[in-house]
């Protein structure tokens, strides 16, 4: 905790002339594009994964016709031949998998007044006037809804949701495209995950509201990279 909280100094003592009293909050933006640079490969593999899916819909169809008297044997048979063409269904799910830990991190981070027995400075940093270890609670509570911490929360509530609405409409398209609303019947939870995937990106407003803002910044910032990348990738 005590090396990732020397790189978020570090991150932020070089981006002071730039961004002053944020700096720490664009040191957490940084490390967010840093991580999201670093699992873009994953994400472009799990694009490749999805076109594949969408072409194996035809042959999913045909299975479909097939076994229509036989579910557990059309089951089988889509588990197969998704094995066969080495195709995984649920291979998106791994470049989220794999920013779990630096999110836990920073999440731990802004949580703890102390670091290695010394008081956390890292809690003293601002995005304009609000606190990067404060929740939306404390900024209600010190000023209220419109108070200068609760504005700061206003315009991330805001960027969020428009985000989100993108990465809603996205999802939706891509899902229906790959996973058709059927699909549950011939590979097991695959069409509930069809019907839940795009509502996940709305979310992202909840998750702001109860974690530090310094992790909520990480929240936003993965986010909306996200729904950009989904746009150019499955273009």
């Amino acid at each position: 905790m005590s090396v990732f909280a020397s790189l978020v100094e570090r991150f932020a003592d070089l981006l002071e002339p730039l961004f002053h009293a944020s700096a720490a909050a664009a040191a957490v933006i940084l490390l967010t594009l840093l991580v999201r640079l670093l699992v873009h490969p994953l994400s472009r593999a799990s694009a490749r994964g999805q076109k594949a899916r969408t072409a194996l819909q035809p042959k999913i169809a045909e299975l479909r016709k097939k076994h229509a008297k036989d579910p557990e044997r059309l089951q089988r048979a889509v588990l197969e031949l998704h094995t066969k063409e080495q195709v995984s269904p649920l291979a998106g799910c791994l470049p989220g998998l794999l920013q779990l830990p630096a999110f836990f991190l920073l999440f731990t981070l802004f949580s703890r007044p102390t670091i290695g027995g010394e008081t956390n400075g890292l809690l003293q940093h601002e995005l304009l006037a609000a606190p990067l270890g404060d929740r939306w609670t404390d900024a209600l509570g010190d000023g209220g809804l419109f108070g200068p911490a609760g504005l700061v929360y206003l315009g991330l509530f805001a960027l969020v949701t428009v985000v989100a609405w993108f990465g809603y409409r996205q999802s939706r398209r891509t899902m229906s495209a790959s996973l058709p609303v059927d699909s549950g019947s011939a590979v097991p939870g695959l069409g509930a995950l069809t019907r839940a995937m795009p509502f996940m990106s709305f979310l992202t407003l909840v998750s702001v509201a109860v974690v530090p803002l310094a992790a909520a910044l990480y929240i936003v910032t993965s986010t909306a990279w996200g729904t950009a990348e989904r746009v150019l990738l499955y273009r």
